[in-house]
């Protein structure tokens, strides 16, 4: 008999359950990972509110390498011990898109597209152990993984993701640099991961949000945002005119989770040639779409999802570095004996005020 792993799989909607698995034996070519922390994200809420089949949730993962293949450990630069933050792609490493950079767009690790990728894997796929949710991960020759320095705290660790989404969106997409004036529409976990990485990048900050988050928005100003604006008791264009002194903002992002209003909003708060970064799904229409206004002031209008190499490198070492207190971001940690407490809460229907909520195997 080999050694038990526990972990939490979702087997029903909105409804996980505790089941121990083998942990498998290993190739040259893979490894396992001891999970020390997950994040919680909005696609492990979405699929435990959607259930299709048993998987293990979780992709925000960080921990030890438990074992490694001679070949895989030649390849990552990794052995035993090392304490690793992941990413949640399996890419091919061989089409267009990996060979180019961008493998977050591989069909191979787009589950939309019938892929693989951590946190989305149903258990009936050996080795079953696919998601963060478990006390050991196996990990595929495909991996992608990046040191995570030893003196930082868990908490703060498994911010990596969010954090490299800010990177990734402010820094390359945005092309965010020092002096700019960066409006953010949305003060959720993904909304202030970017607000640090433009703060980051020498930007002025401008976090906006409702009275429904006057806690978030206070947290901003606590994690180092130079202003936040109320939309619910403040004229939000005036507003951005007054700290802008009328020239308005170079880039501004839209993460709320909810309507179509911020986007138009954002057109309206962005400088002429300004940006307009879209990174929030809305699943319906807009109903007034005025692309005169985009016109008239030359935007550049972009989505942005996702990750690259380098944008999780440049989070981890922001995280390194301790610059700013992301510790201030954990909100709740759970056991993974409360992984259902832990999906509530961070889809809003748990314990109340979630921000980055993470699990503890």
């Amino acid at each position: 008999m080999g050694k038990k792993v526990l972990a939490a799989v979702a087997v029903g909607e909105m409804e996980t359950t505790l089941r121990e698995f083998e942990l498998p034996d290993i190739s040259p070519e893979e490894g396992i990972l001891r999970v020390e922390i997950v994040g919680i994200c909005g696609t492990d809420v979405a699929y435990y509110r959607h259930f299709q089949e048993p998987k293990i949730l979780g992709h925000h993962v960080v921990g030890y390498i438990e074992k490694i293949g001679d070949i895989a450990s030649q390849k990552w630069g990794l052995k035993p011990g090392d304490r690793v933050a992941m990413e949640e792609y399996i890419p091919c490493g061989q089409c267009k898109a990996c060979r180019t950079g961008a493998y977050r767009s591989c069909t191979f690790t787009d589950p939309r597209s019938g892929g693989i990728r951590y946190g989305t894997v149903p258990i009936s796929m050996n080795p079953s152990l696919w998601g963060g949710f478990s006390q050991y991960m196996y990990l595929h020759p495909n991996s992608v993984l990046h040191k995570m320095a030893d003196h930082v705290p868990a908490v703060e660790a498994a911010l990596t993701l969010p954090l490299a989404n800010g990177f990734e969106w402010m820094s390359m997409e945005g092309k965010v640099t020092t002096g700019q004036v960066v409006a953010i529409y949305g003060p959720g976990q993904q909304g202030l991961a970017c607000g640090l990485a433009a703060k980051a990048a020498g930007a002025t900050v401008i976090m906006i949000g409702r009275s429904s988050s006057q806690r978030r928005l206070t947290l901003a100003k606590e994690l180092g945002m130079d202003y936040i604006i109320n939309t619910t008791t403040d004229d939000l264009y005036s507003s951005i005119e007054q700290i802008t002194d009328g020239h308005m903002a170079d880039v501004v992002l839209d993460v709320t989770s909810g309507g179509t209003a911020p986007i138009t909003d954002s057109i309206n708060i962005a400088k002429k040639g300004g940006i307009v970064l879209l990174g929030a799904y809305k699943y319906q229409a807009i109903p007034e779409w005025d692309v005169d206004t985009v016109i008239k002031k030359t935007l550049t209008l972009k989505g942005v999802r996702g990750h690259s190499f380098e944008s999780v490198q440049m989070a981890t070492e922001l995280i390194a570095a301790g610059r700013f207190p992301l510790s201030l971001l954990n909100s709740h940690n759970y056991r993974l004996d409360q992984v259902d407490l832990a999906l509530k809460t961070a889809g809003g229907e748990g314990e109340p005020g979630p921000l980055l909520v993470t699990v503890t195997p």
